[in-house]
């Protein structure tokens, strides 16, 4: 009797520091932010002229002869974003269903793969590795990834919410895909507004401060959509990353 007991209070440790463990990984995601967003503060402190984020673009953050004083501490605000979001990912992986993993999984590793390209994109070894534009490719990679995985994790999410709630599946549909849809909206905004620029100002440069000279409306700016972006994803995976730490839901539902 007292080997069992025994045991069951080694399984049953075993088990909390399991939790444990999973509520640790998840946390690195928000301090993962918090390094992104300080890092990439630090480098437009240490940008060689004014720099602006509303005519800016990231990218200026993150080319070494553009931001000499400062690209070190952007690369590493996304880097540790990226590891951070990685943690996330591998407790998201587990779980007790195999349908529930298979569901997931659709969100999942396009989150991943987004978090490893955003690594890449920061340590590009153009030296090395003569692919045209290969920072740009995998930066792109990883915003896609990103986002998509979000938007169909929050999906999940609130539609997992909302039918515990007894609400019709139409509206249970409506009110997920909306709520996922948010994270777009910066999206479709700076494609709108990027088609009347081009035919507004087209001997504009892509983005900077001549924009701001010229008397450009901030609306209109493309660095501007994308900072929204950033935020905006920014805001819904500290949520899903703060709610899976906190709920166990995510095993078995």
């Amino acid at each position: 009797m007292r080997q069992l007991r025994a045991v069951a209070d080694t399984t049953g440790a075993n088990i909390e520091m399991s939790a444990l463990s999973r509520r640790i990984l998840c946390a690195m995601t928000p301090l993962g932010l918090v390094g992104f967003w300080t890092g990439l503060w630090m480098g437009s402190r240490r940008y060689p002229t004014e720099y602006d984020w509303r005519y800016m673009t990231i990218s200026s953050l993150l080319y070494p002869d553009r931001d000499p004083r400062g690209f070190l501490w952007a690369w590493s605000g996304l880097i540790v974003c990226a590891l951070g979001g990685l943690c996330w990912t591998a407790v998201l992986f587990q779980g007790n269903r195999a349908k529930i993993r298979r569901v997931r999984a659709a969100g999942i590793w396009p989150l991943a793969l987004g978090y490893i390209c955003m690594i890449s994109s920061a340590v590009w070894p153009g030296r090395l590795l003569d692919l045209p534009r290969g920072h740009d490719l995998l930066a792109l990679l990883a915003f896609v990834g990103i986002c998509a995985g979000t938007v169909h994790l929050t999906y999940l999410a609130v539609e997992r919410s909302l039918r515990r709630r007894a609400f019709t599946s139409r509206m249970v549909r409506l009110c997920a895909g909306l709520t996922a849809g948010i994270v777009l909206l910066p999206l479709a905004l700076e494609a709108l507004t990027q088609a009347d620029v081009s035919r507004t100002f087209p001997h504009l440069p892509w983005v900077g401060l001549e924009w701001r000279a010229r008397g450009v409306p901030v609306y209109l700016s493309f660095a501007f959509w994308e900072w929204s972006t950033c935020v905006m994803l920014s805001a819904y995976t500290m949520s899903l990353s703060i709610a899976t730490m906190l709920s166990p839901a995510w095993r078995d539902d």
